[in-house]
């Protein structure tokens, strides 16, 4: 008996009367109608077009956006993200390294320990930093275009801020100290005026230095400058605040003040600028950008709606087995009619859409989120070329990568849990124990870097090398640590993850040979045996059986 046949007979007990007056061939027809509606459905779009005529604009749509988004990638992103953005890092970094030159006295580069030891180095050091800011014209001692940030015609002042403990007494000599934890900041701004001398930090400043109480000397202050290096490229320059922090650091209290310069960089759209003969070639690749737009719209629009089908397609298969076979779909029969890939085109339309605007934004110096805008594209570029692989499943020889890691997924989800527990157990007895004497296990961030390191090969023997001088029972400990763990992921782990995979695709292989169990939908659709261009499929596409289906006691012909 088949389905059609089962569903007819077995329909529910509570529709008696219902039954007795509906036509037998009405039923009949209405499933036939249904599964035929199914098989359409799940056609390939070669397959529908054999079957209806209708064009796979989806899939032409998607070959015409894959061209035009590598496009915009390869060749105008080439100039925007590489060089825009290299330029962009290089112009960061530079500037940096040239304050460490004009603010830190006597620095050079291969001094990676740039530390002071004595009182008079510090207060040294200090008025160094204060006279180098003294004078207002920035521009006439740099090689670049910098200058003081100023507000309303007056000069932000730069601040001298120390972090002391609230109270301290210490004496060495007695083996003794009496000490208040809490932390207490005062600061001193400093207006650029005139210059100071040494002794006037204690007198004209007020500044002074308790170093038993000192844990820090934080100085601040703002510098401006102007890219324009993208001029270069028909990019328009932008402009950029640096909020300078030059840190000595005592909180070790060891005799040693480290200085270390960070500054936090802040791109701003310049307020008027003017660059000669760069409109016609913005106003290309804001062109060039609408039409990407617009073709991600209309796929976003098209894979949208064929979602939107899926799921009623979803709900009138759910009513029709309540009714016809008085069951339950379950859940995987019901998620074989969301198409997984049209949520993939899905999001990569919606992140090209706002990548692009963003894109524009920047252009047009609106807007100077560089970063967000190459992470929005790069990523709807890699979900772009991935979508496409949808195709492909109307191949299985050609889809058996995506069949094995789809078949593998709940295995290996299962696996990864109890190896990722026992790699956060690694990590956290690494951090502990370790990361007093190993620079790779300071942080557990750098944990994990180094451990994941240590299963593809690398940094076992910098490891090894550089607990050579600990004492013995940490040197002995970091042996028994490293030995047990690099077996365990590199050889057991590993192997058995490799194993679910491998075991899943001969599983698949198996199945393209010998033919896979089908899924009581499957199985329904293939009593179908109607071909795509037997001419039975050329009704109204938007024609529904649910009514049919619902209601059996209408007559339908």
């Amino acid at each position: 008996m088949s389905d059609g046949e089962h569903f007819l007979s077995g329909g529910p007990n509570n529709h008696p009367a219902c039954h007795r007056t509906a036509k037998s061939h009405v039923d009949a027809q209405s499933v036939e109608n249904f599964r035929r509606k199914l098989k359409y459905f799940f056609m390939s779009p070669c397959q529908k077009y054999r079957a209806r005529g209708r064009k796979p604009w989806k899939m032409m749509l998607q070959i015409l956006k894959i061209a035009i988004i590598t496009f915009q990638v390869c060749d105008l992103l080439q100039k925007y993200c590489i060089f825009v953005v290299f330029m962009m890092v290089t112009f960061k970094e530079g500037n940096i390294v040239a304050f460490k030159h004009f603010f830190l006295k006597n620095y050079q580069d291969r001094n990676k320990d740039y530390a002071l030891y004595t009182k008079h180095e510090v207060h040294d050091h200090i008025l160094y930093i204060i006279n180098r800011v003294s004078y207002l014209h920035l521009q006439d001692l740099t090689v670049d275009n910098h200058a003081f940030e100023r507000i309303d015609d007056v000069f932000t002042p730069l601040s001298v801020c120390q972090e002391l403990y609230r109270h301290a007494n210490i004496l060495p000599v007695n083996e003794t100290f009496d000490i208040d934890p809490h932390v207490e900041t005062e600061c001193l701004y400093f207006y650029p005026f005139s210059r100071f001398k040494k002794d006037d930090l204690e007198n004209d400043m007020n500044l002074t230095l308790d170093f038993q109480r000192l844990l820090a000397v934080n100085i601040y202050l703002k510098v401006k400058a102007i890219n324009l290096q993208t001029v270069h490229y028909k990019e328009l320059p932008d402009c950029y605040d640096f909020a300078i922090n030059i840190k000595f650091d005592n909180h070790a209290h060891s005799g040693k003040i480290k200085i270390t310069l960070r500054s936090d960089v802040q791109i701003k759209v310049c307020k008027d600028w003017n660059v000669s003969g760069s409109n016609l070639h913005y106003q290309l690749i804001v062109l060039f950008d609408c039409v990407v737009i617009c073709s991600c719209l209309l796929s976003l629009i098209l894979c949208t709606r064929s979602v939107y089908k899926g799921v009623l397609l979803q709900f009138e298969y759910i009513t029709f087995a309540s009714i016809y076979h008085n069951k339950r779909v379950c859940w995987s029969e019901r998620m074989e009619f969301i198409n997984g890939w049209y949520i993939l085109i899905i999001i990569s339309d919606t992140l090209t859409i706002a990548g692009s605007v963003l894109k524009i934004c920047i252009q047009s110096k609106e807007l100077t989120n560089y970063d967000v805008c190459s992470i929005l594209l790069g990523t709807a570029t890699m979900l772009v070329w991935t979508g496409v692989m949808r195709y492909f499943s109307f191949f299985q020889k050609y889809y058996i990568l995506i069949l094995t890691l789809q078949a593998a997924l709940p295995n290996v989800i299962r696996f990864s849990f109890c190896a990722v527990m026992i790699f956060l157990s690694y990590c956290f007895c690494g951090w502990i124990v370790l990361g007093p004497h190993h620079e790779n296990f300071r942080s557990f961030n750098t944990v994990a870097n180094c451990l994941f390191s240590m299963i593809n090969g690398d940094e076992i023997y910098s490891t090894f090398t550089k607990i050579r001088d600990k004492n013995d029972l940490v040197w002995m400990f970091s042996r028994m640590y490293i030995y047990t763990f690099v077996p365990l992921f590199t050889f057991m782990i590993l192997s058995l993850f490799i194993a679910l995979f491998t075991d899943t695709y001969e599983t698949i292989k198996r199945y393209q040979k010998h033919g896979a169990p089908l899924s009581e939908l499957q199985a329904f659709i293939a009593e179908c045996k109607d071909p795509p261009n037997s001419g039975k499929y050329m009704v109204d596409e938007e024609t529904s059986t649910f009514w049919c289906l619902c209601a059996p006691c209408v007559n339908c012909t």
